[in-house]
């Protein structure tokens, strides 16, 4: 942590090199595709360039509004002016990077998918039963670090007293959320699950009646599709893709990040709530097929062009 993640690329494509010449005498791979900007990225450049394969990078959020800020800018400009071909998670995660100085020809939208055998098979009734929760039930998703706004949804939450708060996610932050929660009084109402593996969301999330995140940035946060999927309508920040995923009433609001404007928008969505099967409409377009093919036409034409 004290490097600033300055040497990770390094070790990263050192560790790596005799791994994939090994796999490489059984595995001819074509192309290298690093899934996340940073430190995966450049080290993925330096090893298409080893081996001789095209590469293609993804962009998610943190991996550009953090990596690409401080010490390790450089390195993440650099891996995105020398890759072959840029993935971004929304529009606006895309345009973030060309203001940071990538090839805007290089990047392709490449929106998130969601499992549909995971998410949206589990009716609310079912779900809420297996809490034992009565009311309504608000949730947030995410590590608990500043940057999710964790403690934004508590307070909004403390202005609506029929609601109860699950707040899923680990991380530095569990300490300072509890000692706010004790604060207000609301032991009662809001409880901090920790993390819960991605295999078991599907059943947890439809129980939700809104899905809360206060982020203060993100590309199109996989959290907001997987919600939309279960028919649990969504409120979040105008930040990266939420346009892009917002556009119908009926999958959530938009609202300003501070306890008030989140209050107010999750009280509307509570007290006139849009039917299930209109929010799972939100989720369609982000199906796990479209994101598979989408991949795959985008790496063959990388190959394609070695």
């Amino acid at each position: 942590p004290g490097t600033g993640g300055r040497f990770h690329v390094a070790a990263l494509a050192r560790r790596l090199k005799p791994l994939l010449t090994e796999l490489r005498r059984d595995f001819a791979f074509d192309v290298i595709d690093a899934e996340f900007f940073f430190p995966d990225g450049p080290a993925a450049v330096a090893l298409g360039k080893h081996f001789g394969v095209p590469v293609s990078i993804k962009a998610r959020g943190a991996d550009i509004h953090l990596w690409g800020q401080g010490p390790t800018r450089r390195q993440v400009r650099a891996a995105g002016q020398a890759t072959d071909g840029m993935l971004a998670v929304s529009a606006a995660m895309k345009a973030d990077m060309v203001a940071l100085g990538m090839p805007e020809d290089r990047i392709m939208v490449h929106h998130t998918g969601v499992d549909a055998t995971r998410f949206g098979t589990v009716p609310r009734a079912a779900a809420k039963a297996a809490l034992g929760i009565a009311g309504p039930i608000v949730m947030s998703l995410g590590a608990l670090v500043p940057r999710k706004g964790h403690d934004i949804i508590i307070d909004a939450v403390a202005a609506l007293p029929e609601a109860t708060l699950l707040i899923v996610g680990e991380g530095a932050e569990r300490e300072r959320l509890e000692a706010q929660v004790a604060a207000l009084g609301l032991g009662e109402r809001v409880r901090l699950l920790g993390a819960v593996p991605h295999a078991d969301m599907g059943q947890l999330l439809p129980a939700a009646d809104v899905m809360a995140l206060a982020s203060a940035s993100e590309g199109l946060a996989n959290a907001w599709v997987e919600a939309l999927a279960c028919g649990v309508p969504i409120v979040i920040p105008d930040i990266g893709g939420a346009r892009e995923v917002l556009t119908d009433p009926a999958y959530g609001l938009i609202a300003a990040r501070n306890p008030a404007a989140f209050a107010e928008a999750i009280g509307m969505l509570i007290a006139a709530p849009p039917a299930p099967d209109r929010v799972k409409q939100g989720a369609a377009r982000f199906s796990w097929d479209a994101n598979a093919a989408a991949l795959k036409a985008h790496l063959e034409r990388l190959v394609a062009g070695a």
